[in-house]
């Protein structure tokens, strides 16, 4: 008999890449997935990681049982949704994954609230670029994800995946004091060539957003500095060292020496929560949107979006 959990690890490990991963997803130490691993392999007499380089690769034997796994899992989920549904009350544990200015600026709030209206939810909450966290609820790794696109750049949700909006975020264009931009009431994007810019690195959602937009204007952007975190953005704005387009969720106050400027038009990034099709019926999904629904107007110190209607657990 084929045991559950060490399933779940080894299904974690073809998920996350790392047995390091696999242990932060599952909130274990790497040890205890390595030994988990371990016995599934003496179980079934059959070596299931490689090392490959400072990693691990997963033999072809592994596959098949991560594909096994991953249908049990979900055989379990539905279980478990249909339970939950029973007693109609949020309960167990729902794994979350945000994007830094999500997990910074939202989910706090959100977390406490449902912690304290629900004692039976175990919500847990993991930050990952949204780029990886879509994948990572369709794979099932994790229960919800809260993510984001651009105006020109939507986010496409894979099959089996259901989303619902929560909010839209604005953002705006930040310059030192003194810059020729500050004072202005609004910037027109035909405007901006010629600027230093100070963006998150390649592969970030934000960068991309970037480079098309200017692009889309007719300017090259001239990327000078790089950094993830969008504190260290500003802090480099306040420096003088550049010009930065941050959105307004998980911002806080401006330091001094950095003025905010409109862009016309307002360059707007829609936020989603996704979930699975086969979780769609469960309590916890449902109360876990709208409370991040009902906490949004409050996320930015700027404004609130137009709520949007949504329905979860229909499908």
């Amino acid at each position: 008999m084929l045991d559950l959990q060490r399933l779940r690890a080894l299904h974690a490990v073809s998920v996350h890449g790392t047995v390091g991963a696999a242990a932060a997803a599952l909130g274990f130490t790497p040890s205890a997935v390595s030994q988990q691993i371990a016995k599934l392999e003496r179980e079934t007499r059959t070596v299931l990681l490689e090392r490959e380089g400072r990693g691990v690769r997963l033999t072809d034997e592994a596959w098949q049982l991560v594909e096994a796994a991953a249908q049990l899992l979900a055989i379990v989920e539905r279980a478990e949704t249909r339970l939950e549904e029973r007693r109609g009350v949020p309960s167990g544990r729902l794994t979350i994954a945000a994007f830094a200015s999500a997990a910074r600026g939202l989910l706090p709030s959100v977390l406490a609230d449902l912690a304290v209206r629900h004692p039976g939810l175990d919500a847990r909450l993991t930050e990952v670029d949204p780029h990886l966290s879509v994948d990572l609820v369709a794979k099932g790794a994790v229960d919800l994800v809260v993510a984001h696109d651009w105006d020109i750049a939507p986010l496409p949700a894979p099959a089996g995946v259901e989303q619902a909006p929560v909010g839209e975020d604005l953002c705006d264009l930040l310059v030192p004091e003194g810059h020729r931009f500050a004072g202005r009431t609004a910037v027109r994007r035909d405007e901006l060539g010629g600027e230093r810019w100070i963006c998150q690195p390649p592969g970030r959602v934000c960068h991309d957003w970037l480079m098309r937009t200017l692009r889309g204007a007719g300017h090259e952007p001239d990327i000078v500095h790089q950094a993830d975190e969008n504190p260290t953005l500003v802090a480099l704005v306040a420096a003088g060292l550049g010009v930065a387009l941050i959105p307004r969720l998980g911002r806080g106050p401006l330091p001094a020496g950095v003025v905010e400027v409109p862009l016309d038009p307002m360059p707007v990034r829609r936020l989603y929560a996704l979930w699975r099709t086969g979780a769609a019926r469960r309590p916890a999904i449902a109360e876990t949107v709208r409370t991040l629904r009902s906490h949004w107007p409050g996320a930015s110190a700027h404004g609130s979006p137009t709520p949007v209607p949504v329905s979860v657990g229909s499908a």
